[in-house]
């Protein structure tokens, strides 16, 4: 999809993997299928285990770094050529999101159990929205500035907005 989803062709995805169009539609009927699948896979090759620096502060910071870093780069780009993708499969930001990025909240979950754990937060029972935050902050940034998110905007979206939600009593 380097030139984005409206040049997205089955047809160029076969000549390029050297197959039949066929071959591919049996697996992904629609070419909305075959895009989120390689949304999908390319997502997959930046997983790793949830950081652990021995602090719930440190270990959101790390996390939120690491996104930043794998994902700040095409977020924009996606965001830009997916428009089509969204009309045409009736699919919204928020689906692919979660279809996406699933793994990264199954992390904060593991790091919110670490700190309490440790003793640093009474319950990992955290809202929802309130877990989501983080990302979606870091988002909003990647999106508003085309530019990945500097270390100092990551330490204020932790330390201003959300340890002060998780920490409150």
């Amino acid at each position: 999809m380097d030139s984005g989803y409206g040049a997205f062709t089955i047809e160029a995805v076969a000549e390029r993997a050297r197959t039949s169009r066929h071959v591919l539609y049996r697996r992904w009927p629609t070419r909305g299928d075959l895009a989120l699948a390689a949304i999908r896979h390319g997502s997959a090759e930046h997983t790793a285990l949830p950081p652990d620096t021995g602090s719930l502060r440190g270990d959101v910071i790390a996390l939120m770094t690491r996104a930043n870093e794998d994902r700040s780069r095409v977020t924009a780009m996606l965001s830009v050529h997916l428009g089509t993708y969204y009309l045409e499969t009736g699919t919204t930001p928020a689906d692919l999101r979660q279809s996406v990025t699933g793994e990264d909240a199954g992390h904060l979950e593991e790091i919110l159990r670490r700190a309490v754990g440790r003793g640093e937060i009474p319950s990992a029972d955290v809202p929802e929205r309130v877990r989501n935050l983080p990302g979606d902050l870091l988002r909003d940034e990647v999106l508003m500035t085309l530019a990945p998110a500097s270390d100092e905007t990551i330490a204020s979206i932790v330390d201003e907005v959300f340890l002060p939600l998780v920490l409150k009593p």
